[in-house]
């Protein structure tokens, strides 16, 4: 007689076809909340420019096409500073260029310090200013460069963690160091918001806590994808506690404090940066020294296109599609 069959013989048959039991992985597969693979973490400005400014020493712009210290989630590895979001510290130094190039990632780039730096963004040469957001759309030429002395610093955000699970993303490099340009008003370009028109705006509004965001003229997201937004806390403030399916990073532009972030308190100073990752609950809190500004960018446009985006308070029936 035919030895009975059993679970065992099944799960080791089906191996043969490619082929595996949703019912052994259904509650990793359909957790009961959001599952985030990264951490929340705090990198340290004042412990990262050294070796940023090493790599300037040690590491040319020929050798290095962009000299960057990737901001690295503790619980994965590059390029992920969120499960979606990746987070990097650039640097130029004087008389370099970092090579013209474009690619599918769309990037958002927050001006830390320096004097005199620029990047070119398909034809259009902008002037780095200390707090500017300064965006590089989706397959558009640009390089960067640096006159005067110092050194010239900057924090990218990208979409690039996406590309691991969507693998669309390609480089082009252009065949010159430089794609040509003319010198833009970055007081009218689209794709620059300078500091002093945001602080104006957050300065601006009442209240101890005020967000605004980083738009187009016509009141759409900087992009479909990444989205941003600034953040002023008055001295001893506190922002509201918030919980939601979105990952953000923060930059600290000014001022001292502390988040409180999925129960555990994480300090931070001017120019530190910080990962939450999604479903995290978090808030900020001001030091009694001095108000706080807060760069924030985020993946919140990509899951609210997609249906995705949902906070812990909000009426889940108001998801539930027609």
């Amino acid at each position: 007689m035919a030895a009975a069959d059993t679970v065992e013989r099944l799960l080791s048959d089906i191996e043969t076809v490619n082929v595996k039991p949703l019912w052994a992985q259904m509650t990793k597969l359909n957790p009961p909340l959001p599952d985030p693979k990264t951490v929340p973490h705090v990198w340290k400005y004042d412990e990262i420019r050294p070796h940023l400014l090493r790599a300037g020493d040690l590491v040319t712009e020929k050798q290095a096409e962009r000299r960057v210290l990737m901001l690295i989630n503790p619980a994965r590895d590059a390029p992920f500073t969120t499960d979606t979001l990746y987070a990097g510290l650039q640097l130029v130094m004087p008389n370099e260029t970092a090579p013209a190039h474009r690619h599918t990632a769309f990037a958002m780039r927050f001006i830390i310090e320096g004097n005199g730096g620029f990047t070119a963004v398909h034809g259009r040469r902008i002037q780095m200013q200390r707090g500017d957001v300064i965006l590089t759309p989706t397959w558009n030429w640009h390089d960067h460069g640096k006159d005067g002395s110092g050194p010239m610093i900057w924090l990218d955000g990208l979409d690039l963690p996406n590309f691991v699970h969507f693998p669309v993303h390609f480089v082009e490099h252009y065949q010159q160091p430089r794609y040509p340009a003319e010198d833009v008003d970055t007081s009218n370009s689209p794709i620059v918001f300078p500091w002093s028109k945001m602080q104006a705006q957050l300065d601006g509004a009442g209240g101890d806590w005020v967000s605004k965001p980083y738009l187009k003229a016509n009141g759409q997201e900087v992009s479909r994808v990444l989205g941003g937004s600034a953040e002023r806390l008055s001295a001893g403030a506190s922002s509201p506690s918030t919980q939601e399916t979105a990952s953000s990073v923060y930059h600290v532009v000014s001022g001292q404090g502390y988040s409180i972030i999925d129960g555990k308190k994480f300090e931070w100073k001017a120019g530190d940066t910080f990962a939450i990752p999604s479903w995290n609950r978090y808030q900020h809190f001001a030091d009694a020294s001095g108000s706080v500004y807060l760069y924030r960018f985020d993946d919140k446009p990509m899951l609210k296109s997609l249906g995705f985006y949902h906070t812990a308070d909000m009426d889940v029936e108001g998801l539930v599609s027609e």
